[in-house]
């Protein structure tokens, strides 16, 4: 069934899902909604989902929100027992740093990082305040030191959608102008991530047109 993508592409939510279709190798669509595109009040939105809120995915009529949703509903449909596996105790692992990655890590670096800093003006952004919420986000970063040390992905040595929920604010930490704590294992899996190809079309975009607007 045809796949459409409701969100803007400098979205992070958005940028997941689309990162998770490129490494499934699935064909889709994608509209622009929200920020200067508008639309999220629209009655052909709004009938999508209650929330007036991006990402939303389409399957032919059916409408998914809420990108975990999104992700489980993408990697159980087309991924395999590697990328989302089968055996209920193996999931559970899987599900459980994805759980934390968005919880603990995408939710502290989004509004409370990324916005106070690169969406706020010089003038606006409060430094002690991003100091205090950068030690908050890198505290829980800094969890993933020893799995990485021993692994190049968070539940073993392929790409899963753990990754997918915690690798796609990286790419926005380590380009935006902060001091970064010395985090090795994290520096190089970035690294590892930066070299698959869905990854650099979907993730690595340009975010410019965010900088400075609050």
């Amino acid at each position: 069934m045809m796949l459409t993508v409701y969100g803007r592409a400098t979205s992070s939510n958005v940028q997941a899902v689309l990162w998770m279709l490129e490494e499934l190798a699935l064909g889709y669509t994608r509209l622009d909604y929200g920020e200067v595109f508008g639309g999220l009040d629209s009655p052909a939105f709004t009938a999508l989902t209650p929330h007036g809120k991006i990402p939303v995915l389409t399957v032919g009529e059916v409408a998914i929100w809420e990108t975990p949703a999104i992700l489980r509903y993408l990697a159980g449909a087309y991924g395999d027992a590697v990328f989302w596996p089968r055996d209920p105790l193996a999931r559970a692992e899987v599900d459980m740093w994805a759980e934390w990655a968005k919880h603990s890590v995408a939710e502290a670096f989004t509004g409370p990082v990324f916005w106070r800093s690169a969406r706020t003006r010089p003038e606006n952004r409060d430094a002690g305040l991003i100091r205090a919420n950068l030690a908050t986000l890198e505290g829980e970063l800094a969890k993933t030191e020893p799995r990485l040390a021993q692994t190049d992905y968070l539940c073993g040595a392929d790409l899963t959608l753990a990754d997918i929920q915690f690798g796609h604010v990286l790419y926005r930490y380590f380009d935006i102008d902060i001091p970064r704590a010395p985090l090795p294992g994290l520096r190089a899996y970035y690294d590892r991530l930066s070299d698959r190809p869905a990854y650099r079309k979907t993730v690595m975009v340009s975010y410019e047109s965010l900088r400075n607007t609050f």
